[in-house]
């Protein structure tokens, strides 16, 4: 998140906006929006979503245009792209030190990764919006009794009763408020110190000589240390680099959400939503013709888009054409999701179909939807290694496209959760028990994140010298 005595971060909302620009942030409620909450009560509804047009921004717009210029030089090649949080954020969950240990990992494994690139680390944070998740079913079913599914805390809890699970339009500012919380929190722990790159590679040190692979990453540590020592012998302000871009990202799912924290802003009278600098559209409500695409369309922030294996090259050009229509770099990411064992088959191809007709755009992996499994003992979960091979899977592909690999999308949380499989502490079906804590899908725990990090870092050595 980038907080300077710069222009670019006056409020929003004071400009005037025409009345076509108003028209088009409304055409998405004649499209049938899928994933949304069914509200009971329409009054009480129109009375949060009226309290919501009135708060204070959570970003600005000229934030998420700083983060434009990042992603733009990731689409290039010059800079690479981490993204990792919960899952889905809850707001229990909200708490200093979990927030404060997510936002380590993040910087953890981005310290490992601007070493291996030699480019720098986009850090971005599934945080503070991160609160609805789409699901496959609108029901679920224990004991024969039926209630509504678990959405997400922004609509309703996890327990499993009529009330908890109600649609209840109060979430939505609860969720604005625990949101504006975690943005507090992040600005401290990036601008505070918290970030200083010594700090963090001391960090890292500390899970090396814990870790049974610890060998395999000696090398990159040694070498950082080097590094580190040059710069501080060359008088390097490492005053400087206590500070760091955090840029916080979310799913627009729930689209009466978005609406109501979209303003206008003030220097150009463009639209942004205010909920977040990076808002993507996942594999589930990616329609053409659909109401995301659609909304998301009409805002200025940087937006990405989920992409499985089903995806075509007219899917792909399609999407461009909706949601950046005047091919500005950074404006649009495609995030793939294909699976470690389609990934091989599936992307190249694409790549090879689309890739060079559209070099403003930034091609993601997320390796965790694709590999979703159920343990034999009933857990969700997924398998490190599929995950460390999907992500193999996407370098190589883009190798063979010629195209860049751009970055990594990846649920992460900083505790000692075991909720997949694997790893340098080999957590088995068994051990799934001992911390499984996710309410909705599993995460890459705080060692599985540096390991990944040390893994990626060879891919991106590899690449960096291609």
């Amino acid at each position: 998140m980038s907080f300077h005595d710069d222009p670019r971060y006056e409020a929003v909302g004071s400009a005037q906006a025409t009345p076509e620009t108003l028209a088009g942030l409304e055409t998405w409620r004649d499209l049938a929006p899928q994933q949304q909450p069914t509200y009971q009560d329409p009054a009480e509804l129109e009375a949060v979503l009226q309290e919501l047009r009135a708060v204070p921004p959570l970003v600005f717009a000229g934030e998420a245009d700083v983060l434009r210029s990042r992603i733009a030089e990731v689409a290039a090649g010059r800079a690479f792209m981490l993204a990792g949080g919960d899952c889905a954020e809850t707001f229990a969950d909200a708490t200093a030190d979990k927030i404060r240990r997510r936002v380590q990992t993040v910087l953890q494994m981005a310290a490992v990764l601007t070493y291996a690139g030699s480019v720098p680390v986009v850090k971005m944070g599934r945080m503070a919006g991160q609160f609805a998740k789409p699901r496959s079913s609108d029901t679920e079913t224990r004991d024969g009794v039926t209630l509504p599914s678990y959405r997400g805390d922004i609509i309703n809890n996890h327990e499993f009763t009529p009330e908890a699970r109600r649609h209840d339009p109060g979430r939505l500012l609860q969720a604005y408020h625990t949101s504006a919380s975690t943005l507090n929190l992040l600005r401290a722990f990036t601008q505070g110190g918290f970030a200083d790159l010594r700090r963090v590679h001391e960090w890292n040190r500390g899970f090396l000589g814990s870790n049974p692979n610890y060998h395999r990453y000696e090398q990159i540590a040694r070498e950082i240390d080097r590094a580190l020592k040059f710069m501080d012998a060359c008088g390097a302000d490492f005053e400087a680099l206590g500070t760091v871009e955090f840029f916080a990202a979310h799913e627009a799912l729930l689209l009466e959400y978005e609406r109501a924290l979209t303003r206008i802003d003030s220097r150009t009278g463009n639209p942004y939503a205010v909920s977040g600098h990076y808002l993507w559209i996942g594999e589930r409500t990616r329609d053409l013709d659909g109401a995301h695409v659609d909304f998301l369309s009409k805002v200025h922030n940087p937006i990405g888009v989920k992409l499985g294996p089903s995806a075509t090259k007219d899917d792909v050009l399609r999407l461009v054409d909706k949601l950046d229509p005047e091919r500005t770099p950074g404006r649009l990411s495609f995030i793939t999701r294909m699976g470690a064992g389609q990934i091989r088959e599936k992307l190249p191809a694409l790549l090879a179909e689309v890739g060079h007709e559209v070099p403003q755009v930034a091609w993601v992996c997320d390796p965790m939807h694709g590999n979703t499994i159920t343990s034999g003992n009933g857990f969700k979960t997924r398998r490190f290694e599929d995950v460390v091979e999907e992500v193999a899977g996407f370098f190589d592909a883009h190798a063979e496209a010629g195209t860049v690999p751009g970055g990594l999308h990846i649920e992460l949380t900083g505790d000692d959760v075991t909720e997949v499989l694997g790893g340098g502490a080999q957590i088995d079906e068994e051990g799934l028990r001992r911390r499984y804590e996710t309410l909705v899908d599993p995460r890459l725990n705080h060692d599985q994140s540096l390991e990944m990090a040390f893994q990626v870092a060879e891919l991106l050595t590899r690449a960096s010298r291609a």
